[in-house]
């Protein structure tokens, strides 16, 4: 049996489908993008045109939610392997686009550069239990117009898993799309074997920006996974009450559908967000706050209900540093999500709202991820009889080190992490007393110091950097920082 949480009644679930509805119907949704307007215009969305407005009907909603795939397969750079994102599978991916990187001897943040990126991209790829790469930092050492898509030209270069990304400007889909299939060898073998994920992030409330509706139909024409990322923040762009936030979420995810079924019919999309309660005391958005993860479990529920893969950002820290509340934070993020289901699950490594990357929090979360991967597969019944004979092999005294039984299941029975401390204190004070932010600084540089397996070939690499240079020399890259 595998344990699962829930924390929706199957009446509140059908309640707040039906007032979501109701909002794109009758209150209906913003979508500044001509393209996106059209296509709801044309199957039989009012349009107000002055306001950019579209009053999406409930059966356009019904049929696109027919039309949307259950479950997605994306596949690692080599197009070999497989992940299966859908029904109860999860998978763990660091976040995308933190603006700082942690010093952890200082404790301090600072701009990451390029080799920052690469660091990232390379310890990623060494991880167990990280499943998938993001696009996680954003380089300071290019200019910010080639930002997006240079992340994703490191990403692809030096780790092979599956990839989730995204734009800050329509213009950088094309190289991005270009990119991807250099990788993957043209557009056709792409579309078959999916390698990145992009994020698309409508603005609260019940708005479609230019820019996220642009992705959410390019990549539906390319047949490219949208992930939704809808953002509401209990009490400030969203109601207060958590049900509320649940209620313009929804709409605003179902929004995005529409227009990408509209765009390409059994186009994949991921039923995602990033929500957050907004702390009146300080004006914050708490990532790591228990409602925030209580939203996030409730949505996935949701988007279950209505058939469609699941993301949610959790797993991280609204601490400033890799302390006792990161681990808090993110350890119960990181459970609860897996409890829940929730296909991708975003946000390994990440501190402070977001907007912090720590490449040592990466590896502790890793471990937590591995812990989470043993919950979710439960307690299973190995042997039958279950004990009894293992007693009558022991016989009088003794004890179950001895026998075979022991010897043939440890190892799945139990876990290993890597970073937690289970010695005794002797020898805890022989370790020199390490925290555990110096242990996993210890194991970042272990893994890092490893040759990379499969590095991608020379010539690809070229490829990669001539698409790059291509449309970055107009904003003034003229050559790929070392």
């Amino acid at each position: 049996m595998r344990p699962k949480i829930k924390l929706l009644s199957d009446n509140l679930v059908e309640k707040i489908l039906d007032e979501a509805l109701t909002i794109l119907e009758e209150i209906g949704v913003m979508v500044e993008n001509r393209e996106g307007i059209k296509l709801l215009e044309d199957s039989g969305a009012r349009i107000d045109k002055a306001s950019q407005r579209a009053f999406i009907p409930r059966n356009l909603v019904e049929e696109s939610l027919k039309l949307a795939p259950s479950e997605i397969k994306v596949f690692d750079r080599k197009g070999e392997k497989s992940f299966l994102v859908g029904e109860d599978n999860v998978h763990f991916d660091p976040g995308s686009a933190a603006l700082y990187i942690l010093d952890i001897e200082r404790n301090e943040q600072r701009k990451p550069v390029t080799s920052d990126l690469l660091s990232f991209s390379r310890l990623t790829d060494k991880l167990e239990n990280i499943h998938f790469q993001s696009t996680g930092l954003v380089s300071s050492d290019v200019p910010e117009e080639v930002a997006d898509f240079y992340r994703l030209f490191i990403s692809l270069q030096y780790c092979r898993k599956p990839i989730v990304t995204g734009i800050f400007k329509v213009e950088s889909l094309e190289p991005m799309i270009e990119m991807l299939k250099v990788i993957r060898g043209g557009r056709d073998a792409l579309r078959q074997k999916p390698l990145a994920i992009f994020d698309a992030c409508p603005s609260p409330p019940l708005k479609w920006s230019n820019l996220t509706t642009q992705s959410v139909i390019e990549c539906a024409r390319e047949g490219i996974p949208s992930e939704f990322v809808s953002m509401p923040l209990s009490g400030a762009t969203a109601p207060v009450t958590l049900a509320g936030t649940l209620v313009q979420h929804t709409a605003e995810n179902l929004a995005g559908l529409v227009i990408s079924q509209l765009a390409k019919p059994g186009a994949p999309v991921i039923y995602g967000g990033s929500p957050a309660i907004f702390d009146m005391r300080y004006g914050t958005t708490p990532m790591g706050a228990i409602e925030t993860m209580m939203i996030n479990c409730a949505y996935s529920q949701i988007g279950k209900k209505l058939g469609l893969p699941t993301h949610a950002y959790m797993g991280l820290s609204d601490s400033k540093c890799v302390d006792a509340q990161a681990g808090l934070e993110s350890g119960i993020g990181i459970i609860l999500s897996a409890l829940a289901g929730i296909n991708v699950v975003s946000g390994a490594g990440m501190l402070d709202f977001e907007n912090c990357q720590s490449l040592e929090k990466l590896v502790v979360d890793n471990d937590i991820c591995g812990m989470a991967y043993r919950l979710i597969s439960g307690i299973v019944e190995r042997e039958d009889p279950i004990a009894i004979s293992l007693f009558y092999e022991l016989g009088d005294g003794g004890n179950f080190l001895k026998i075979s039984h022991t010897k043939k299941w440890y190892r799945l029975e139990h876990t290993f992490p890597a970073l937690i401390e289970r010695n005794s204190y002797e020898q805890w004070k022989l370790s020199d007393k390490k925290e555990i932010w110096r242990r996993a600084k210890e194991r970042k540089e272990k893994l890092l110091s490893l040759e990379d397996e499969e590095p991608l070939p020379q010539e690809i690499k070229k490829e990669l950097e001539k698409i790059v240079l291509s449309y970055g020399k107009k904003f003034g890259l003229e050559s790929i920082p070392e």
